[in-house]
């Protein structure tokens, strides 16, 4: 049976891992890019609430990584580069704003407090303003104004700190289809006049929805890529990790939002095991599981507990999908599982978010629970849906099936068919050795 789809820690306080006196240019250079690349969200966010344009706020981040580079292989890393960074960012905005003279109510409002306070450049701000920014601009970079496409291209820029080649290679796309996603992004948001703010009331929990489910595709994408050559893309799984812990911390009265991050925690487990030496997918029921990381796992348990204490016993969708990863990771052994239970979930996970692809996840739990007849008819049942037309795991569980029942020859024909369907190819490797066993 194969894996259905559903990292470090995220910090809350600005970087301060100052490297005073480095003794040479190319030592300060690499401060710079590092310091940048963990600091980038948090400037940008902290600038948009400036100038309420995120494609300014991140062209005067740039500037403010600019002005690092000319600096500080002159003068030395300063104790607290991420304040220098963010706070020669929000000087810069304010000359902006100060430039423009129908700014002008605006500087009186924003200038007055930010000038009221300390200038020095190593001047740690408000951790808590910089953490309501930060909100912002999760908020406001998955606007549901914007295609999906578009809030993940610029969600994985702004927070995640990629390049635009980075996303590209991440997606397999051209660099500058890319970049004309991000670009149009943020023209979108300022034509519409999307505001730099955290929704309350319906609007919030609209907007939260695209949120969690940016953060879930970018997981997705990394754990089962849907093209190309790997199976994994390790380095997109991290991002959503990060994202959905970040979201975690400035979101602790959302279960949902623990709800993803559990769900994220307990996949992310798994990762080593999914994969053989040669890079060849590893199926569920052959995994090492002593390759499994517990310390993921607790987290994962932890992350679940959090949001079943504030779901008022009603999980969400994410929390759902967390307890069935929870009742894999219970299990030491792959005949350990309660199947049974898992099939429940699904139950629960179908009434509460109805979609033919959790209808064939809960098929796979039948047929473990029950055996693989009436799990049969649930697939074939799904034979007609339009939105499974050309998904490949499909005929992939349908073969399966087959095969426990004995109808090898069906059998063979549905990987042979789920092989042509998927685009990755290690996945196209497996479903034809799978063919092959059907001989």
């Amino acid at each position: 049976m194969t894996e259905q789809p559903t990292a470090t820690p995220a910090t809350s306080a600005t970087a301060d891992a100052g490297t005073a006196g480095a003794t040479t240019a190319d030592e300060a250079v690499a401060a710079v890019e590092t310091i940048f690349r963990i600091e980038s969200p948090r400037i940008i966010a902290g600038v948009t609430r400036i100038v309420r344009d995120v494609g300014i706020a991140e062209e005067l981040a740039q500037d403010a990584l600019v002005a690092a580079l000319e600096q500080w292989p002159r003068d030395g890393v300063p104790d607290n580069p991420g304040a220098w960074l963010t706070a020669t960012a929000k000087h810069r905005a304010i000359d902006l704003v100060r430039r423009r003279e129908r700014y002008a109510r605006k500087l009186a409002e924003v200038g007055r407090d930010l000038e009221s306070a300390p200038q020095h450049v190593d001047a740690p701000g408000d951790p808590d303003d910089i953490d309501d920014d930060l909100l912002r601009l999760v908020f406001t970079a998955c606007h549901p104004v914007l295609s999906a496409e578009a809030r993940i291209a610029l969600t994985l820029r702004l927070l995640g700190g990629l390049t635009t080649p980075e996303i590209a290679r991440a997606y397999l796309a051209p660099e500058a289809t890319v970049a004309q996603r991000i670009v149009r992004a943020k023209r979108t948001l300022a034509a519409k006049g999307v505001a730099f703010e955290v929704p309350y009331g319906p609007e919030r929990e609209a907007r939260l929805g695209s949120v969690l489910e940016v953060i879930y595709l970018i997981f997705n994408e990394g754990y089962a890529a849907t093209a190309g050559d790997d199976l994994l893309r390790p380095a997109l799984c991290e991002d959503a990790l990060r994202l959905a812990r970040v979201l975690a911390e400035l979101m602790p009265k959302e279960p949902e939002v623990h709800g993803l991050a559990a769900l994220l925690e307990l996949q992310s487990s798994r990762s080593a095991a999914r994969t053989g030496p040669a890079g060849e997918p590893v199926l569920l029921k052959d995994q090492n599981r002593r390759r499994w990381n517990r310390m993921l796992i607790r987290r994962g348990f932890a992350a679940l507990a959090r949001a079943n204490a504030v779901s008022a016993g009603r999980p969400g969708p994410y929390a759902l999908q967390a307890a069935i990863a929870a009742c894999h990771a219970q299990a030491y052994a792959y005949e350990d599982t309660d199947w049974r239970q898992i099939a429940a979930l699904y139950d629960l996970l179908a009434a509460r978010s109805p979609s033919p692809v959790v209808e064939l996840n809960r098929a796979v739990a039948v047929s473990m629970a029950e055996g693989p007849e009436p799990a049969l008819a649930l697939v074939d049942a799904l034979a007609t849906e339009p939105a499974l037309g050309d998904y490949h795991l499909l005929p992939s569980v349908r073969g399966d099936l087959l095969a426990r029942l004995g109808r090898t020859r069906e059998a063979r024909a549905e990987f042979e068919r789920a092989a042509s369907l998927a685009r990755n190819e290690r996945e196209r490797e497996l479903l034809r050795a799978r063919a092959e066993e059907c001989r």
